[in-house]
């Protein structure tokens, strides 16, 4: 992990986050590493260096903990749970990971299952559990297997500490969850630390708590195709922004993008949009909700991501498509042109 200082102003982030608005006479440091297979950063403000360091590295030990409890490949609580299911044993687990399957049952069901965190199966079928994708597309058979086995978040079942599947074909991947609740759990621990402000970024997920100075924080929504900012938007307090694109993690096949997100109900790579950026606010789970709801207007891709978004309740969408055409809500529209008929500092 490395930490950098700025005073006045504030270094761009790695993952196209634009920092600005430092105080004239505050501080901001920077912590830095990786987790949850990306580049991760926490940036403090208006705190004494000491304190910022100590709470940086509270936060990765946050960040680090839930890395390993929800490792969906190497061995975890979660791999635990997918062996328990395989095998149709009941699996005691603790209160945490029973709210995160709970909750991401209920954003399965609110989408009509264009999230669905059970299709682990098909996500290693495609080589995307693994450091590294395999680069080989599966065969339309070896998709159907998995398909028709219809593995869905409501095939769980829960007593107690203890959770089981009524549908073995089962297997839980939460790496369209993990990062958002990481987010979550880092801004309980500042909070309760009375931090004044700070923005979190784990992978491009980023939220923000209070304001550095007189100015909210401002950040960059990520070009899929190309390096900087399509556009910036200003975030305020408890505002997370959530994105979810085909230049994470992919791998090319007969001339074609194929991406790490799956249609689970077609058991294909979806290769409808480019990226999909939305911002939530409110509540103590922000960040899981600007993660998760993302998945399901990038799945649904341009012709029904409007729908999908107003289905969710989410106001501040954009959609940019394979062809490179942004596609926005009235509400992240006017957040977009809102910031561009100010002067901002910039890096």
């Amino acid at each position: 992990m490395r930490w950098t200082t700025c005073v006045c102003t504030c270094a761009a982030l790695v993952l196209c986050l634009l920092l600005a608005g430092c105080a004239r006479h505050a501080q901001t440091y920077r912590i830095q590493g990786q987790v949850f297979g990306t580049v991760a950063e926490v940036t403090i403000y208006g705190e004494p260096l000491e304190r910022a360091q100590i709470l940086g590295k509270r936060v990765f030990d946050e960040f680090n903990r839930l890395h390993r409890k929800l490792h969906a490949w190497r061995p975890s609580e979660l791999t635990t749970l997918n062996e328990c299911i395989a095998r149709g044993e009941r699996c005691r687990t603790d209160s945490e990971m029973i709210y995160l399957l709970k909750s991401a049952a209920l954003l399965s069901e609110r989408s009509g299952d264009t999230f669905n965190p059970a299709i682990g199966h098909l996500l290693r079928l495609w080589g995307f559990q693994s450091d590294q994708p395999s680069g080989r597309a599966p065969s339309r058979e070896e998709i159907a297997r998995w398909t028709r086995a219809d593995p869905r978040m409501s095939d769980l079942r829960y007593e107690g500490d203890y959770v089981w599947s009524v549908n073995s074909a089962v297997m839980l991947d939460l790496g369209g969850y993990a990062k958002g609740y990481a987010l979550d759990e880092a801004a309980r621990v500042l909070r309760s630390e009375k931090v004044r402000a700070a923005l979190i970024n784990v992978g491009g997920n980023i939220l923000a708590i209070g304001r550095p100075g007189e100015r909210p924080w401002v950040v960059g929504i990520q070009d899929p195709r190309r390096e900087g900012a399509v556009a910036q938007v200003e975030l305020h307090d408890n505002e997370a922004i959530g994105a979810s694109g085909d230049y994470r993690r992919y791998f090319m096949s007969g001339g074609e993008r194929r991406t790490h997100i799956i249609d689970p109900r077609t058991g294909q790579s979806v290769d409808l949009a480019a990226s999909v950026t939305i911002i939530v606010s409110s509540g103590e789970d922000a960040g899981l909700r600007s993660d998760g709801y993302s998945k399901p207007l990038f799945v649904v891709g341009p012709r029904g991501w409007r729908e999908m978004a107003a289905q969710l309740g989410v106001k501040d969408a954009l959609l940019i498509d394979t062809h490179g055409e942004m596609h926005a809500t009235s509400s992240m529209l006017a957040r977009m042109n809102a910031h561009r008929e100010h002067d901002v500092p910039r890096a």
